[in-house]
């Protein structure tokens, strides 16, 4: 069974607390929240301000996200809006080996993603560092996008690279152009967990398509 975790970015936030009862209701895995601070992508979105009343509205692990410039600054922020994993952008600045300490070190789950675009040679070495490894499949920033088809095999070659690591669990989440029709075969290349926004809250029944996805194989 497919683990899902709704994109609340595309959920009707004027009715919030209706979204994550959605998500609830169709046993989702975990919450993603996407992070832009208008630098690092061209998008800005929410803070953790935001994040702390998501918090307050459900039991789900929150899966954050963050798209921004210097994450090292924001992470006490995060973990204090009751963030459960945190993931950061090989590309971002810092000292990425000291960032996943510091998510770590609060307790809080860390990850690692990157662009479409990046070489996965950037996340090999922190495969043991990171509990999950987010394979971007659009350009991050805005939601909507095409699922890029080379991802295929960038989710197959990272699926090998951990498997080869003896003793490695690091899960490998998927975000960006996920839909029904390409579940399976995301799934199929090695995926763990499906992150999906507009195919699910762009629905009439989010918790019923929620139900659909985690039923893939």
């Amino acid at each position: 069974m497919a683990k899902v975790a709704p994109s609340i970015l595309s959920a009707d936030f004027a009715n919030l607390s209706k979204a994550l009862e959605q998500c609830e209701d169709g046993r989702a895995d975990q919450i993603h929240i996407d992070v832009m601070d208008g630098h690092f992508v061209p998008n800005l979105t929410i803070g953790p301000t935001v994040v702390k009343d998501i918090r307050k509205q459900t039991t789900l692990p929150l899966d954050v996200h963050l798209m921004i410039e210097n994450p090292q600054q924001y992470i006490p922020q995060f973990v204090d809006a009751g963030s459960d994993l945190i993931t950061v952008h090989v590309e971002s600045s810092g000292d990425m080996q000291m960032t996943l300490e510091m998510i770590r070190d609060a307790g809080v789950r860390p990850g690692i993603t990157l662009r479409p675009g990046s070489p996965l040679s950037l996340v090999e070495p922190y495969l043991t560092k990171v509990d999950l490894v987010l394979v971007m499949s659009v350009e991050p920033g805005f939601g909507g996008q095409e699922f890029i088809p080379e991802s295929f095999d960038r989710i197959s070659s990272l699926r090998r690279s951990i498997d080869l690591n003896d003793g490695c669990s690091t899960l490998i989440s998927v975000d960006g152009g996920v839909k029904l029709h390409n579940a399976g075969e995301i799934l199929a290349a090695g995926a763990d967990i499906l992150v999906a926004g507009s195919a699910i809250f762009g629905t009439d029944a989010p918790a019923d398509t929620i139900r659909q996805f985690k039923a893939i194989d």
